[in-house]
């Protein structure tokens, strides 16, 4: 059982028989490009784990969240409307 597989997700169109193993299995794969704590673009993240950007920017926000970790996702304007994106693991929660 991976640390996401307990996590449960919401929204007015979820389904967990449809959805879960999906969203958990973008949440683990975001996860392992975020934790090595570097700087990340949407679209950087997005080729390496073959998800697309909407998803993976959602993943990001679920990881703030306490039922996810509460981890620190760190936002930094590039330009042209790019940003990236840092993980910061909450240890607390991740013992």
């Amino acid at each position: 059982m991976t640390m996401f597989e307990t996590m449960r997700f919401d929204g007015a169109d979820y389904n967990p028989e449809r959805d879960n193993a999906r969203l958990g299995g973008q949440l683990l794969r975001v996860w392992s490009v975020m934790s090595d704590g570097l700087w990340h673009t949407l679209p950087q993240i997005s080729r390496a784990t073959g998800d697309p950007e909407a998803s993976v920017s959602a993943q990001l926000r679920h990881l703030r969240k306490d039922r996810f970790g509460a981890h620190t996702v760190e936002k930094e304007y590039i330009n042209n409307g790019l940003y990236r994106y840092r993980l910061i693991i909450n240890k607390e929660k991740n013992t």
